[in-house]
C-alpha cells in the first residue's frame, strides 16, 4: 500500500511540482493544500501517513498547523519543509510536534529519503538544522546543570513548555499529580521563577530543554 502524503504549501508552482515528483516515485498524495486553517480536518478525513508542512502561509501558520495536525492525529508524521533557518522558528515547530525539518533547498533524493527515515521512526533534518539542534542540547545541557535540574525535572519542564497541565503531566508521565505539583515547585525554585508562565519563557530562551 502506498504511503499517503498531504502537502500544505502556498506557493503553487512548488506545491503542484511537489505532488508530480512524489506521485511519479509511487507516492499518494491525498491532497496539497495552499493553506492550513482546515488542516485538522483534513488529516482525520484523508489520514496521511506524512504531512509536508511549509511554515510562512497566509491564515494560519504552518507552526500552527502542526499543532492542529497533533492534536487531529498524534501518529501522522509532520516534516517541516521551508526556507527558514533561524533558531526560533526551528524550535517552535519541534516544540508544537514536528517530526522533522527540511530546508527547501534539499534535493528530492534526499526528501524521499526523509520520507522513509520518518516513517520508521526517524527524525529527518538538513545538515545545518541539525547542527543547530545539536548545539541547542549541548546548551540545554549547560543550563540544566547551571540550573542544577534533575533528569526528572528536566522531563517535567519539557511538558510543561509544551502546554501541558499538571493532570496531563501525571498521566505522560504515569506520575501521582502531587508528585508533578512537587517538582514544578522545587522547578521554580531552582529557576528563580514564581510560576509556570515565567518557567516556560526561561527555559526556551535559556535552551534548558
Amino acid at each position: 500500500m502506498p504511503t499517503r502524503i498531504a502537502i500544505f504549501e502556498d506557493n503553487d508552482r512548488l506545491r503542484e511540482t511537489l505532488t508530480h515528483l512524489l506521485q511519479m516515485n509511487d507516492y499518494e498524495v491525498v491532497g496539497n493544500y495552499g493553506r492550513c486553517d482546515e488542516a485538522a480536518t483534513i488529516v482525520r478525513v484523508y489520514k496521511p501517513d506524512v504531512v509536508l508542512m511549509d511554515i510562512d502561509m497566509p491564515g494560519e501558520s504552518g507552526i500552527t498547523g502542526v499543532k492542529l495536525i497533533k492534536e487531529a492525529r498524534p501518529h501522522t508524521a509532520v516534516i517541516m519543509y521551508t526556507v527558514f533557518e533561524d533558531d526560533e522558528k526551528l524550535f517552535q515547530c519541534l516544540c508544537a510536534g514536528a517530526n522533522g525539518y527540511l530546508l527547501k533547498k534539499t534535493s528530492p533524493a534526499r526528501l524521499f529519503d526523509a520520507i522513509q527515515e520518518v516513517l520508521e521512526g526517524g527524525a529527518p533534518m538538513s545538515p545545518t538544522i541539525a547542527r543547530k539542534v545539536l548545539l541547542s542540547f549541548q546548551s540545554g545541557a549547560a543550563g540544566a546543570k547551571k540550573y542544577d535540574l534533575s533528569a526528572r525535572e528536566i522531563e517535567v519542564l519539557q511538558w510543561l513548555t509544551k502546554g501541558y497541565s499538571i493532570k496531563s503531566i501525571a498521566s505522560e508521565m504515569n506520575l501521582a499529580f502531587d508528585t508533578v505539583r512537587s517538582h514544578l515547585k522545587n522547578i521554580y525554585r531552582k529557576l528563580h521563577v514564581n510560576c509556570g508562565k515565567e518557567a516556560i519563557a526561561k527555559a526556551i530562551s535559556e535552551r534548558i530543554v
